[in-house]
C-alpha cells in the first residue's frame, strides 16, 4: 500500500487499477482491495475501476525507508551540493543529512572532492543563487546587469524560468526582454539584481515549457 501511495503521489495523470498491478507485480484484484483498505484510513485516494486513481495533493506520506544503495546515492547526491556553490542549498543538504544519520548509520567512506563553483557569498558581491530560486520559483520579473564574455555590461528585464547547475557554474535560464528570446546567463557575470514587482506567473508555465522543448535532452532533469 505505501509503494500504491508512492506511485500515485508522482503520477501526473490517473493511474489504472491493471498498470498498478503490472508495476508492482500482483493482480488487480489485490489492488482493488489495497485501495479501498487505504480509503478505509482516510488516505486521500479518489477514483474508480474502469478510470483510474489519484492521491489529493498535500498529503503528507510517513517517513520513507531507504535501502543501503539509496542511502548512498542520498549521501553522494548531497554532498555533490557542495560543488555548486548554491550556499542556501549546501546548507539545506546537511539538514537532510543529520536526518538521514538520525535514522541511518553514517558513510564516511564516501567522500565528494569540493572543486567545483565559487561560493555565491554576497559579502564577495556575488548575487545570491537563493534569491534566484526564489524569482523562478514565484515567477517574478528580474532586473539584472550582466557582464559578458567580451566585457559588456548591459541592463536585462529577465523573466527567470530555471537553474541549470554545471560543475563549475551555475546557469540562470530565462526569457530576456532585450533580445526576445531564451538565453542563459552565467550566475557568476550577475554583477546586480533586482526583484520587481511585475510577476509573470499566468506565462511561466507555457515559457518553462518552449524552453524545456527547444533544450530537449541537453541537460539532465532533476526528478
Amino acid at each position: 500500500m505505501f509503494e500504491i501511495i508512492q506511485i500515485l503521489r508522482a503520477a501526473p495523470a490517473p493511474v489504472r487499477a491493471e498498470d498498478l498491478a503490472q508495476t508492482l507485480e500482483v493482480s488487480k484484484r489485490t489492488i482493488y482491495r489495497d485501495i479501498a483498505a487505504l480509503q478505509m484510513m482516510r488516505t486521500p485516494v479518489e477514483g474508480e475501476a474502469g478510470i483510474g486513481y489519484v492521491l489529493r495533493t498535500g498529503y503528507d506520506l510517513p517517513p520513507l525507508n531507504f535501502d543501503a544503495e539509496e542511502i548512498e546515492a542520498l549521501h553522494v547526491g548531497l554532498a555533490m551540493l557542495v560543488r555548486t556553490g548554491d550556499t542556501e542549498l549546501q546548507q539545506a543538504a546537511k539538514r537532510v543529512s543529520r536526518k538521514i544519520k538520525d535514522v541511518h548509520a553514517a558513510a564516511d567512506w564516501l567522500q565528494v572532492a569540493p572543486w567545483g563553483a565559487p561560493q555565491d557569498d554576497p559579502d564577495k558581491g556575488c548575487v545570491s543563487v537563493a534569491l534566484l530560486r526564489q524569482a523562478v520559483r514565484a515567477s517574478q520579473k528580474l532586473r539584472i546587469s550582466y557582464l559578458s564574455n567580451s566585457g559588456a555590461m548591459s541592463q536585462r528585464v529577465l523573466r527567470p524560468l530555471g537553474l541549470i547547475y554545471h560543475v563549475d557554474t551555475i546557469l540562470l535560464a530565462a526569457w530576456c526582454e532585450l533580445r526576445g528570446g531564451f538565453r542563459h546567463f552565467r550566475t557568476g557575470q550577475i554583477h546586480a539584481v533586482d526583484v520587481l514587482d511585475e510577476a509573470f506567473c499566468s506565462e511561466a508555465q507555457v515559457l518553462r515549457g518552449l524552453w524545456l522543448q527547444q533544450e530537449g535532452s541537453t541537460y539532465v532533469h532533476c526528478v
